[in-house]
């Protein structure tokens, strides 16, 4: 029976819900990454405007404050540690960064564990309330601060201390010690503004990534190949294989009806020679003269083609893909892939777009890059795609 178009069962409505099934559920997961970093990056602004400490947030602490001294924050459990072997730690920066991966809660290797108590965070140092004692660290003594990016372990270096010593955290504590720490440190020297000023850059930057809600998949953009398993990727390996076959065909030797009829007397199964009569084993043929097989000719078979699993690793924000497209500065792109649009929004007639690709500022893509009046329709150019 032929298919019909007229009706949702056919196999262009089928592809249709099909793509747009997988769209939303690309686009909500990235949504939800980008609110989870958006949220965080509104709650450390509002902490960094808001951290703010009292004499009275030290009464019961056995520590002894300055007279212009404040508790800003303090922690039951940390672990004091110290370093085998010397190293140089970078100086004290107010970088404020996204962990690169989640902390692991292990002590790394060269670091001892040699006290434990409660870390003290105050507007003139860092002090650890062990049981064997007191260890401070004064900011305006400090020359090197290292935070390991695998495990919540911070390490300082003064300059009345030969050896370098530092915190081991618990991991669900070590992000916020981290960031209240810079903080501490911008206000000993003054440069609470700049860590506001460096959070909403971030903040607008982030805001910039914003993944947008992926347009509707008609029927009507269904293809042809779409009803092949594997679409355009299935047809170029067969269209390849069916070159190949021909061309090695040709290529290969003729058989030889003698080594035919030899390797078929060579196949027989035939009795061991101790188990005949001495009269009755034949004569040992004489050994046949070998040669050396001929190398085929014939062309290597095509290197396999990329996988569609979406590829891995940073995209600046662009929906997973594997062609390897991103919003990323990278090499511009002229000549896309054929399967672009089943991956990004394009425009009505992208094809006849002449230039780079490029994504419009209302999330749709277009192949004007760099020519005059790119995405007018589309209230303008937000940003190119690269590969």
């Amino acid at each position: 029976m032929a298919k019909t178009e007229s009706t949702g069962s056919t196999w262009r409505y089928r592809w249709a819900q099909r793509q747009n099934v997988r769209r939303v559920s690309t686009y909500r997961g990235a949504e939800k990454a980008w609110r989870r970093r958006d949220d965080e990056l509104r709650r450390l602004r509002a902490l960094a405007a808001d951290f703010q400490g009292s004499a009275a947030a030290g009464a019961g602490l056995p520590l002894e404050l300055a007279n212009d001294e404040v508790v800003l924050w303090a922690l039951p459990a940390a672990q004091l540690v110290e370093v085998r072997h010397t190293t140089v730690l970078p100086a004290p920066d107010l970088t404020v960064a996204a962990p690169a991966a989640p902390l692991r809660p292990r002590r790394p290797d060269g670091v001892r564990v040699t006290d434990a108590g409660m870390a003290v965070i105050t507007s003139r140092r860092l002090v650890l309330l062990g049981g064997r004692g007191r260890r401070d660290w004064a900011y305006g003594r400090m020359t090197g601060l290292a935070h390991d990016p695998a495990a919540p372990v911070t390490l300082i270096q003064v300059l009345d201390r030969r050896r370098t010593s530092g915190l081991l955290l618990p991991t669900d504590a070590a992000a916020d010690f981290r960031f209240k720490l810079t903080l501490a440190f911008a206000d000993a020297i003054e440069q609470r503004a700049a860590v506001l000023a460096q959070l909403d850059e971030l903040i607008a930057e982030h805001g910039q990534l914003k993944p947008f809600r992926p347009a509707v998949t008609t029927p009507a953009q269904a293809r042809l190949s779409a009803l092949v398993p594997g679409g355009r990727r299935t047809i170029a390996v067969a269209a390849g294989i069916a070159l190949l076959v021909p061309a090695a065909l040709f290529d290969s030797n003729p058989s030889d009806p003698t080594g035919g009829a030899e390797v078929a007397v060579a196949a027989t199964p035939a009795p061991t020679p101790s188990a005949l009569p001495a009269l009755l084993r034949p004569a040992s043929p004489p050994p046949a003269h070998t040669t050396a097989p001929k190398r085929s000719s014939s062309p290597r078979p095509p290197s396999p083609r990329p996988s569609s699993t979406p590829t891995a690793g940073p995209r600046c924000g662009a929906p997973e893909n594997p062609l390897g497209y991103d919003f990323c500065a990278g090499t511009r792109i002229r000549r896309p892939a054929a399967e672009v649009c089943d991956w990004f929004d394009c425009v009505p007639q992208f094809w006849a777009g002449r230039g780079y690709l490029v994504q419009c500022r209302d999330g749709s893509v277009s192949l004007t890059g760099g020519r005059a009046g790119a995405c007018a329709d589309h209230r303008g150019v937000r940003r190119s795609i690269s590969q």
